[in-house]
């Protein structure tokens, strides 16, 4: 099979099955049951839920787990442009992504199971990377949550190695709760009683309550960021600092000062999962460590080539106001070291905070050009997109493409300032389509 027989089966799923999320965990252990429960028979788990930096924290502990020489299947989502980005297959020198014909015969023995009962197409999906991760051997895997926590189709893991909570912040209240503390008990609900647990660096102190109390009460061993692990930045270097002591580091490889918080909190949760982690294997990982579609720089390509020449172009899928703060102050510290006028390029989808996420911006970026979204019924159109960023304060204008904005700040672009700095933000499948159609998809 090649990777058009897996499209046809994930579009026959999507014709059959309901759009978006069913918060329940019945249908999937009813599937897993029919399928021989594949998840009772994965290697240890580093289950990662939060608002965001839980794919950083997956990114992070894959790259600890490989350069300790370990093998590693992880599961994330959503995929920015190939489905198959979603299941990381574990192999000696480095996983892979699951190959086509694997990827469409899993999906099919899935979906015959499923025997056409009501089901969503993530909780399938979910199972299907049960199924590749049972059937190949890994010393470890790696689950990132998709939506909440404690009804989330990966949450049938009954005894996880460790359950790791990134930071919790407002994000998608129509399914989990209009108060932080009401998302973070939904975000709590990953941890299992007696299992270990890892906090990560929390901006609200009833967010980080909630956590806590929850592994209390479940009696799970629990290691908080900034009471028992911490990473500081010093004298260009990061410095990790836990029990066991200090950890002299490369910083890492993904830009922002977040992203310190977010690989100590994955070398706590891999240590805590039992893995060795010396300092060589820690230095290594961070240099090595990647992320695709979370402030990633783009250097070549067919979108690259239409910017004004020598630009900086960095993208990013964060599309809350807490990843808006986050990617605002990594491009700050950009613009601290090599000063250069910011352009946002944003498309975002109408369940995001728009608004809040710009604000984030406010005195950062020069002007924005906002765009239309392919691929999501919930695209927010590119006038009123404008719009949303006027009211936080910014310049801003729509247009109709990356490109078109690309060609048009090209056009007007004086040669006697330094080269722009651009930012193209504000939905991952913004994202997705940004590298499909620069010709650079995740390898």
């Amino acid at each position: 099979m090649t990777m058009l027989a897996a499209d046809r089966e994930i579009e026959r799923l999507m014709a059959l099955h309901p759009k978006g999320f069913d918060l329940s965990l019945d249908r999937i252990r009813r599937l897993l049951v029919r399928l021989g429960n594949p998840h009772e028979r994965l290697p240890p788990a580093i289950h990662i839920a939060g608002t965001n930096g839980k794919g950083s924290c997956a990114a992070f502990s894959r790259a600890l787990l490989e350069a300790a020489g370990h093998t590693v299947h992880v599961h994330t989502s959503p995929h920015l442009v190939n489905w198959n980005e979603r299941y990381r297959i574990g192999a000696e020198g480095g996983g892979r992504l699951v190959g086509d014909a694997v990827f469409a015969d899993a999906i099919a023995r899935v979906a015959a199971a499923n025997r056409g009962e009501t089901i969503t197409v993530f909780e399938i999906l979910t199972a299907v990377g049960f199924v590749l991760f049972s059937e190949h051997p890994a010393d470890a895997v790696v689950l990132e949550v998709g939506l909440g926590g404690r009804f989330d189709a990966t949450n049938v893991i009954r005894r996880p190695a460790v359950s790791v909570v990134m930071p919790v912040s407002m994000d998608h209240e129509a399914y989990l709760g209009d108060r932080v503390e009401l998302i973070a008990a939904e975000k709590a609900g990953i941890i299992k009683p007696g299992c270990p647990a890892v906090i990560g660096a929390q901006e609200h102190e009833a967010a980080l309550d909630v956590l806590v109390e929850t592994a209390q009460r479940l009696g799970a061993p629990v290691s908080v960021y900034g009471q028992d692990f911490l990473a500081h930045g010093e004298h260009g270097r990061m410095v990790y600092q836990d029990e066991d002591g200090l950890m002299d580091l490369t910083p890492p490889r993904l830009p922002g000062r977040h992203q310190f918080t977010n690989a100590a909190a994955a070398i706590a949760a891999v240590k805590t999962a039992g893995f060795d982690i010396t300092q060589e294997t820690a230095d290594r990982a961070m240099a090595e460590v990647s992320w695709p579609g979370r402030m990633q720089k783009l250097t070549q390509g067919r979108l690259v080539e239409l910017a004004p020449p020598g630009a900086e172009i960095w993208l990013d899928g964060g599309h809350n106001p807490g990843a808006g703060l986050v990617v605002a102050e990594a491009l700050a510290e950009q613009e601290e070291k090599t000063p250069r006028p910011l352009f946002l390029i944003a498309g975002m989808i109408n369940t995001k905070d728009q608004s809040g996420y710009f604000r984030a911006f406010k005195g950062l970026a020069r002007h924005v050009y906002t765009v239309p979204v392919r691929f999501s019924d919930a695209a927010v159109p590119n006038d009123e997109l404008a719009a949303r960023a006027a009211e936080a304060g910014l310049s801003a204008e729509p247009v109709n493409s990356v490109a078109d904005a690309l060609m048009l700040l090209a056009a007007t672009w004086h040669g006697s300032e330094a080269p722009p700095r651009i930012l193209i933000c504000g939905s991952l499948y913004l994202a997705g389509a940004v590298l499909a159609d620069n010709g650079t998809p995740p390898q």
